[in-house]
């Protein structure tokens, strides 16, 4: 129970609103009838220390005790300090203390020597005095690491303690020191610039400010160049370049003094879509990889863009769960390629192949003879299978049972023959790439059962064409048989005309003999 309130007192006057002590102004102070006086040291002479002499007391130094204080001038300007006591028992050369103060958040540390004499001819050797020292200027919620050890340094007698100095959660902390004082960040988007125009305010004005982009990872990491602001300029706006507003971009501002509170802002959290557009590809080993630049937990997977829909089918065994990166091996450049993405969101489709240059490879059908003739031209050097299939859905064909390899060499066209009793609507012929891991398959669908011997008939991979040409033939036969029947009652007219004239001719002969 007392080690409970001990921790629960500890944790109150770290965070709660415990009063700091005051101070109005730094020094050393010892005990009375003694003599201090202080010198900086950068602690190189002292840092090596020599043997201890026998009759030395490894207890020279004692009770060693770390506290915060605060030094406050008009208004709330506030600093804060570290107190350091401790009991120094003086025997033989030893003449003082250095006390040495290390911050663990920075690394950077300073020493200071305490010399201590008497105005009497009384010996000092087995005299003990307490000296206090508290000019080490601390930030809030640093953490530091004190040394204490004699001048001059004998190995194996010194004191060290840590201490974590009181943060911006500590009520009176909060609001005396500036570095605490809440601020305000407000921004624009110069979409025409990419730039962040921001304004800071609320702030301590007296200090100059750093303020810099940063993507949070398991830290804020920079973003380009950390900016100073000088004081002077603090209601000015400052302009910071971004290359693409990205969901972890956040953006930071804090004091130009040691351990500063930061205050932070991450105002695009929602622009997830600006995640999916680092996809790379490697023409020499075909890989295709993209790489999240925030941290995202979404899965991936490779599929194929339908060219009557928007609907993307997804690959076999290509998807993949990952935290921030992935890559797919031996993969075909195909336009209709994608790339998808989903987080419980929702989907994102990427196509990287679909704005670049002419597709790598073409098939193409043609029909003579009854015969069918599947050829395909490359580009590289690669790999085809061709299938009939039967086709049940958009995304789905069913093999009929007639299956054929063929390869192509760079730039040159092959071709494999197959039987024209392959036709019917349902019936396709697919062809794909079997030299990589993942291909996008092409298919041509409807063919007609009867053939021209007289010229072949060709056929590109799409679905679309035989279905314009099936819509040509309707128009055609449509436009005949109304050019047929247009004609017919054309003709009709005519023997009617021919007929009527006729007729009046025949009255007037009979007219005219009746006169005579």
């Amino acid at each position: 129970m007392i080690v409970k309130l001990q921790i629960f007192a500890m944790l109150w006057g770290t965070y709660g609103y415990q009063l700091i002590p005051r101070i109005e102004e730094c020094g050393l102070t010892c005990s009375q009838g003694f003599l201090c006086k202080t010198q900086i040291s950068t602690g190189i002479f002292n840092s090596f220390c020599h043997p201890a002499p026998a009759l030395l007391s490894h207890v020279m130094l004692r009770n060693m005790k770390l506290w915060t204080a605060m030094k406050c001038a008009a208004g709330h300007q506030c600093s804060l300090h570290l107190s350091i006591k401790g009991t120094l028992h003086l025997h033989g050369n030893v003449r003082g203390m250095e006390i040495c103060f290390l911050s663990v958040n920075t690394q950077k540390s300073q020493c200071v020597n305490l010399k201590v004499s008497r105005n009497t001819h009384v010996k000092l050797t087995g005299k003990k005095v307490k000296l206090q020292f508290n000019c080490f200027e601390v930030s809030a919620g640093q953490h530091v690491y004190v040394t204490l050890r004699t001048i001059p340094n004998y190995c194996g007698v010194q004191l060290n303690q840590e201490y974590y100095v009181e943060d911006c959660r500590n009520s009176d902390v909060g609001k005396n020191i500036p570095s605490c004082f809440a601020g305000k960040l407000s921004y624009e988007v110069d979409r025409a610039r990419d730039a962040i125009l921001l304004n800071i305010s609320n702030v301590d004005r007296s200090v100059d400010y750093y303020v810099r982009l940063c993507h949070q990872w398991y830290v804020c990491e920079d973003v380009g160049l950390v900016s100073l602001i000088q004081r002077s300029d603090l209601t000015k706006s400052i302009s910071l370049p971004f290359t693409q507003l990205f969901p972890c971009l956040c953006i930071e501002a804090w004091p130009a003094i040691p351990d500063a509170r930061r205050i932070q802002m991450c105002p695009f959290k929602n622009n997830t879509k600006a995640l999916w557009d680092g996809i790379i590809y490697n023409s020499v080993t075909q890989t295709l990889s993209w790489e999240a630049a925030c941290p995202v937990q979404v899965n991936v997977s490779l599929c194929r863009l339908m060219k009557t829909s928007d609907q993307c089918v997804d690959l076999l065994n290509s998807s993949k769960t990952v935290p921030e990166k992935v890559k797919y091996s031996r993969v075909d450049p195909h336009p209709r390629l994608c790339m998808k993405f989903t987080t419980k969101h929702g989907s994102w489709v990427r196509c990287p192949f679909a704005q670049g240059n002419a597709q790598a490879w073409t098939m193409n059908i043609s029909t003579m003879e009854e015969q069918i003739q599947v050829s395909f031209t490359s580009n590289t050097e690669a790999q085809f299978s061709v299938l009939v299939c039967n086709i049940s859905e958009m995304s789905s064909c069913d093999s009929a049972g007639i299956h054929q390899s063929i390869s192509v060499g760079g730039s040159m066209s092959t071709y494999v023959n197959i039987s024209g009793k392959t036709c019917g609507l349902n019936t396709c012929i697919q062809g794909w790439r079997t030299d990589v891991d993942y291909s996008v398959p092409t298919y041509v669908c409807g063919l007609p059962c009867a053939f021209s011997s007289q010229s072949p008939q060709h056929y590109e991979t799409s679905f679309n064409v035989l279905s314009a040409v099936a819509m040509l033939a309707v128009l055609v036969i449509m436009t005949a048989l109304l050019g047929h029947q247009f004609l017919s009652v054309l003709h009709r007219k005519r023997k009617e005309r021919k007929g009527t004239a006729h007729i009046t001719t025949q009255r007037m002969k009979s007219t005219h003999s009746l006169h005579r």
